[in-house]
């Protein structure tokens, strides 16, 4: 549960930065910032993925 708050949050405050940074017209700043809470995202998930790897393989054995 925590890491859907954790990515709710990330997700939250990229879209607050974002229209703020698009109202100022600094459109290319914005598309950074959406870039950077994706790539955030996505590191998290990858995390996560790892550790269910990891634990999946001390459940069934090392294969």
């Amino acid at each position: 549960m925590d890491i859907i708050f954790k990515i709710a949050a990330i997700g939250l405050i990229t879209a607050i930065v974002n229209q703020i940074l698009k109202k100022s017209d600094k459109d290319e700043i914005a598309t950074l910032v959406t870039l950077v809470g994706l790539v955030t995202v996505l590191l998290l998930v990858v995390d996560m993925l790892s550790e269910l790897f990891v634990s999946l393989r001390e459940v069934f054995g090392s294969f």
